[in-house]
């Protein structure tokens, strides 16, 4: 399997659609990809989510995997779920509503062979196409702060939901991962860094879609505590490598 495409899913029946014809069709014409898989994985959702998914049309070279959840446990649990399924030599993960579009994994392949390449707004802000509201871009430029002076430094944009993985470190990184909410980028990165990957950081386009599923309220106070989490876990070395099980 040359490519997984993982993409975390709560309540996105009227959104999904459209994104599975855009990735299927996409990969179809670049057969460099494929073999490859989508693997939605839906989160408890109370729609139709997982039917959609699983009646999506694909196309030659390029299958749908659905995974569901029982219950709404956050959208890093649904990536752990994701990416521990995923058989691909490489990963993506993408948000449902492809504010990046999958066009610009070209921007990302190569940056980073063994580790991770981020789709970045922060490093060329030109190429946001539509900005989002005020409020949540402060929000987002403060939390980016926080992160590298708490986490993981060098990195201007963790939540940009468009990211590279070589296939085996994002199933390693599935089997550490310990946040179920909306921090867990930085989760994945920081123990990639501290576990010796390099991270590229790329600028992609991204342009805001309306019906965020985030809280401005409950999950910045959500995420900024899992930052602290992070944070002591970097301090105390729970962040390092697992220990090669001994055969």
């Amino acid at each position: 399997m040359r490519l997984s495409v993982v993409i975390p899913a709560y309540n996105e029946a009227s959104r999904l659609p459209a994104t599975l014809d855009e990735i299927v069709g996409y990969l179809s014409r670049h057969p460099t990809w494929c073999p490859a898989e989508i693997v939605v994985v839906d989160d408890g959702s109370a729609d139709a989510t997982f039917t959609v998914a699983r009646r999506a049309a694909t196309a030659d070279g390029v299958t749908i995997v659905c995974r569901s959840h029982s219950a709404n446990h956050g959208k890093g649990a649904a990536v752990r779920s994701g990416f521990r399924s995923s058989r691909g030599e490489h990963v993506l993960l993408s948000d449902a509503d492809m504010a990046t579009p999958i066009s610009e994994i070209e921007r990302l392949a190569g940056a980073a062979p063994l580790g991770i390449a981020v789709g970045s707004r922060a490093v060329d802000r030109g190429r946001i196409q539509r900005r989002q509201p005020l409020h949540r871009d402060l929000m987002g430029r403060v939390f980016n702060l926080a992160v590298r002076c708490l986490a993981i430094g060098g990195i201007n944009d963790t939540q940009c939901g468009f990211k590279l993985f070589h296939g085996d470190l994002a199933r390693e990184l599935a089997a550490a991962q310990r946040i179920d909410g909306f921090a867990y980028d930085v989760e994945l990165l920081a123990r990639a860094r501290r576990w010796g990957f390099e991270i590229r950081e790329v600028s992609v386009r991204w342009s805001h879609v309306e019906a965020s599923r985030v809280q401005p309220l409950q999950h910045s106070t959500e995420m900024f505590l899992d930052l602290l989490r992070i944070s002591y876990w970097r301090l105390t070395g729970k962040l390092d490598p697992p220990e090669p099980s001994e055969e």
